[in-house]
């Protein structure tokens, strides 16, 4: 009996054992069940103010810029050499320079044929003088016979009557000579001074083509005229859209090639449909938010907005009619610059008391909207009617409680 009550000892240590064991995992899924098997972030429900913003995507702009563009009269414009987008530039850098082989082919020929019509007009008045000098040599020869056969002709008392009468004739031709040389010298001073307007003339307009050439050559390279920085303008593309110019690119006469903004005043410019417009009015405050500036936001209003709508040819194809829209930056910051995104954040209406949760806690199923609310260790789909919705919060109007916990990820989806 005592061998035997031996043995029976350690089997109810070990019963006792399997007992604990029990009662531990009875413990354990009892805690478990208590919270839920996955984590979830999760959400509460508010009643609080509901802002509906209006959000619009636009573009770091200057208060003052110039925009360079190509010439009007320069023949073909393909672009060579172009400053790169967002270079800083001082007021006489080159920002674009253009083919000028036909330019300076064409002032080649026009200073040659300008040099032809000089040389014209030095021999035209030289020959000019030459042609004077033996007409008025042939008016003083003639003059000097006129004298003579007059003085010949007074001594027609002591000469007979034959020779006084042939001395009355030389005196008359003679007189006549000096007319027609008195007459070539004036119609050779015409012909000349004639003969030189015309060459003067030609030689004029030579000259004008050649300064109109050597501006045309000028305006082949592009200055900066103000200190600034470089926002490279769009042109279209068939295949790629509107793309920024690049060197290689032709360019039409007129055409908008870059614009130097002055960075030190900035306002932030976009494009709105009739909608938008509507919510909109001057003054309006605004939250702006640059690309390029993640850790921040800038404050600002509404400045100004266009009454009429007009073509947006940064849109794409079809090209749309929309309006323009410019916000006054409240204050500056040096890392602005020109040509950065930014999104306007606009609040169009207020709801003093309102039901607001994340719009990351709502989800589609069956075609409904519904939010999980948490139950304990559980969520449960509850249905959710959505009054409003406005960046990243929604106003609910039927479905959920203030105080209420939701999920911001499915957990139907939980592994």
């Amino acid at each position: 009996m005592n061998g035997q009550s031996q043995k029976w000892r350690p089997g109810k240590r070990a019963l006792t054992g399997v007992a604990a064991l029990v009662v531990g995992g009875l413990a354990f899924g009892a805690f478990r069940l208590a919270r839920p098997a996955v984590k979830f972030p999760t959400a509460d429900v508010k009643r609080k103010e509901f802002i509906d913003y209006l959000e619009v995507k636009g573009e770091v702009k200057a208060l003052r810029s110039m925009v360079i563009t190509a010439p009007y009269s320069a023949g073909d414009l393909q672009i060579m050499k172009l400053a790169a987008n967002g270079a800083k530039v001082k007021k006489g850098d080159v920002l674009v320079e253009f083919d000028n082989t036909t330019v300076k082919q064409k002032l080649a020929q026009d200073q040659s044929a300008l040099k032809s019509a000089d040389a014209e007009i030095q021999q035209s008045r030289a020959a000019a003088r030459l042609k004077e000098e033996k007409d008025l040599t042939d008016v003083m020869t003639a003059d000097y016979d006129v004298r003579k056969t007059r003085m010949d002709a007074s001594k027609q008392e002591i000469l007979s009557v034959i020779e006084g009468e042939q001395a009355k004739l030389k005196v008359a031709d003679a007189e006549e000579k000096l007319k027609e040389a008195e007459a070539k010298l004036k119609a050779d001073r015409s012909s000349a001074a004639s003969d030189n307007v015309s060459k003067q003339q030609k030689h004029d307009q030579a000259a004008f083509q050649v300064q109109l050439d050597e501006h045309s050559l000028a305006s082949l390279s592009l200055l900066a005229p103000l200190d600034g920085v470089v926002a490279l303008q769009n042109h279209w593309q068939p295949q790629g859209g509107p793309t920024p110019f690049k060197a290689g690119d032709r360019a039409w006469p007129g055409a908008g090639i870059a614009e130097l903004p002055d960075p030190s005043k900035l306002k932030i410019s976009a494009r709105i449909e009739e909608a938008e417009r509507g919510q909109l009015k001057l003054g309006q405050s605004a939250t702006i938010r640059v690309d390029a500036v993640p850790d921040g936001s800038f404050g600002g209003h509404i400045d100004t907005i266009s009454p009429t709508a007009s073509l947006d040819f940064n849109a794409g194809w079809p090209v749309p009619r929309n309006f323009s829209v410019e916000v006054a930056l409240a204050n500056s910051d040096e890392r602005l610059a020109p040509g950065m995104g930014a999104v306007v954040r606009v609040a169009i209406d207020r709801i003093a008391d309102g039901i607001v949760i994340p719009t990351s806690a709502l989800f589609r199923k069956g075609g409904r909207t519904v939010a999980y609310v948490r139950h304990g260790s559980k969520f449960e789909e509850t249905p959710v009617e959505v009054l409003r919705r406005s960046g990243d919060q929604a106003l609910v109007a039927k479905g959920l409680q203030p105080g209420e916990q939701l999920a911001l990820k499915d957990p139907t989806f939980a592994k």
